[in-house]
This record gives C-alpha cells, sequence and structure tokens, in this order.
C-alpha cells in the first residue's frame, strides 16, 4: 500500500473540544467526567449536553489510573431468580447508576465457600472499587466464607456474623405487624406458613411471630414450612384448609399466600370470611389476587440504595464500619383480612 493510499485515522472527539463547544475551561470538563461535586448545575449540564453532542466517552481506564478508583461495583448473588433478589439487585442497579457506578454480576450457583472465595476472585481480575454480597441463605455464614482484606464488603440480608455494614429489610418487624393485626382483628391466634430453613428472612419472621404470639398469651400452632413458591403454599393450605381451628393465617411471602388462597377455595374455605390471610413482600400482583392480599410492604429500592449508599462511603472513606442499616416495614390492608365470623 502506498503513502496515498494509507487510510488517514481520525482521531476521537476530545475534552479540548467539549470544552470548546460547552465554554469552559478543559478542568471543567475534566472534573465532570471525573464525577466531582464542585461544579455548579448548569455547568455541569452544559458540559454533558456537549459531551453527547460531539460523541465524547471519558477514558474510565486511563481515569482509574489517576485516581486509583474505577466507578465500579461488584454484586455477588445467589438465588437470581427470587423475587425479593431480583427486586433488590434492580435497586442496586439504578442507585449506582445514580451514583456515577457501573455494575458488575457475578451469579453463584450455591453459597459455599468455594463459590462465593472464586466469584470474589473473578471481580478482583474485572478491577471493582468495592462488592455487594446478595446471598440470601446460612450457608454464607455456615461455611465461614472469608471476605477479602482491603475491599470494601456490604453484606445484604444476612447475619451481624460480619464485620461490614449489614443492609436489610426488618423482617421482625414485619412479621410483628402482620400477626398483631390479625389478633387485634379478634383472632385467637395466628398459623403460619413459613420459608425455606436456608433462609434468614424466613427465620427471622418465624422467630418475630412466634415471639408476638408469646407476648399476647396466645397459643403457638406448628409451622408449616414452603419453599417461597406458589406450589409449596397450595400444598401447606390444603392441610389449613382441612382444619377447622385456622382462622388467620400469616404466610411468609405473597407467592405461598397466593396458593394459600387457591388450596382455601377450593375446600370451600371463604377468605377473609372463615380464614384471614397476610402475605409479606407486597409484590405488585398482591393487590389484583382474589382477594386482594392484604401484606407486609419491604422497600426493595431502599434497600438497595442504602447498600449502594454504604459501598460508596467505604470506598471514599478507605475504612470499613460495622453499622447494621434496617429498613423499616408497613402494614397494607386489603380485603383478605377480616374479623372471625
Amino acid at each position: 500500500m502506498t503513502a496515498e493510499q494509507t487510510p488517514v485515522r481520525r482521531r476521537g472527539p476530545s475534552m479540548a473540544d467539549v470544552a470548546r463547544l460547552a465554554g469552559v475551561s478543559g478542568q471543567t470538563v475534566s472534573r465532570v467526567a471525573n464525577g466531582r461535586h464542585n461544579v455548579d448545575a448548569d455547568t455541569r449540564e452544559r458540559v454533558l449536553a456537549a459531551m453527547r453532542e460531539v460523541g465524547y466517552r471519558p477514558n474510565s481506564a486511563a481515569r482509574a489510573l489517576r485516581n486509583g478508583r474505577f466507578r465500579s461495583i461488584g454484586v455477588i448473588v445467589f438465588e437470581l431468580s427470587s423475587f425479593g433478589n431480583t427486586r433488590t439487585l434492580d435497586a442496586i442497579a439504578a442507585a449506582a447508576t445514580t451514583r456515577g457506578y457501573a455494575v458488575n454480576l457475578l451469579p453463584v450457583l450455591d453459597a459455599s465457600q468455594e463459590a462465593v472465595s472464586g466469584a470474589f476472585s473473578r471481580l478482583g481480575e474485572q478491577a471493582v472499587d468495592g462488592v455487594i454480597i446478595l446471598i440470601e441463605a446460612h450457608t454464607l455464614d455456615d461455611a465461614e466464607v472469608p471476605l477479602p482484606d482491603g475491599l470494601p464488603v456490604v453484606v445484604v440480608d444476612s447475619s451481624a456474623h460480619y464485620d461490614y455494614p449489614i443492609v436489610d429489610t426488618d423482617q421482625a418487624q414485619g412479621a410483628r405487624l402482620a400477626t398483631e393485626h390479625l389478633l387485634d382483628l379478634g383472632h385467637q391466634t395466628v398459623w403460619h406458613l413459613g420459608g425455606p430453613p436456608s433462609s434468614f428472612a424466613a427465620a427471622r419472621r418465624l422467630r418475630s411471630w412466634q415471639q408476638t404470639l408469646t407476648d399476647r398469651g396466645r397459643p403457638v400452632p406448628p409451622v408449616l414450612v414452603g419453599d417461597w413458591s406458589a406450589g409449596s403454599g397450595y400444598e401447606a393450605g390444603r392441610q389449613l384448609a382441612d382444619n377447622p381451628d385456622v382462622s388467620a393465617v400469616f404466610v411468609a411471602n405473597d407467592q405461598m399466600a397466593l396458593g394459600l388462597l387457591r388450596a382455601l377455595h377450593e375446600r370451600g374455605r371463604a377468605v377473609p370470611e372463615d380464614v384471614s390471610v397476610v402475605g409479606f413482600d407486597d409484590q405488585e400482583e398482591a393487590a389484583q389476587f382474589w382477594p386482594p392480599l392484604t401484606t407486609i410492604r419491604q422497600s426493595f429500592a431502599e434497600v438497595g440504595r442504602r447498600s449502594v449508599d454504604a459501598l460508596i462511603n467505604e470506598i471514599q472513606a478507605g475504612e470499613h464500619h460495622h453499622q447494621p442499616v434496617s429498613v423499616a416495614t408497613e402494614l397494607v390492608v386489603r380485603s383478605s383480612t377480616a374479623p372471625p365470623r
């Protein structure tokens, strides 16, 4: 190829191009590109608009070399298909984006020490500034998974075993609200359909239900256990529907409550006239169940936001603080609960 035939390589848009178009200094463009806060809102928007117009993209690799930050967080998640994990992950991604961080997702097939340690190693190769662990299982503690030194970590929905920030919904408060609501309606006791034993959330809800009944001097019925699915709620519901002593049930999540409602309907037990039902989660479909489901609303958006905030605070401070964060729940009363006949 002759010199005349050699293609000319066009350079990409530069920081100087952005500065000229926005009418600001190159230093101001650099501040905006690096997510600094010492730029007023109007100027920042003008610079961002100029970046979009010329097609300028900050070089994140070069920026990381300059300031030692990658503007990226890793999320290790187990049981990606579960309702709570999916909603929390969505919230984490939204909160991280708002704070100018990318998210590297790394699902693990089990919560064993080997799997989680391997996930940390892979995230280390991807250059992240910190990690959020979203593993809703006792196995995380039982396996005594060693969390890496020097890397900011936040654990969502686990025990307080780790010397890292723990962010979780106030499960005990939610279970107490559900149980007290049914007792206050006049039911002599409340039955419970719990989640799987491997779940911290299920265990905390069960303990709070038991404690609330004990504190009120009410009998504590035997617990039925499901696996969070509507199918397991249906199977447990067939047992509860055949028991004439059952007039109120607190179910550990909305999906199992859906199966329970079907079993009660099939057995001719009217809801709420014969049996009152309370769920937990307040998923979008809960208001469309028949009857619309009374449930406990937990704010996955708030859990996600607080998790990201806690992690970024660790990243910026360069040290971690063992400070658990508990997000409040709310009782949402609909048509599936009423006083007993």
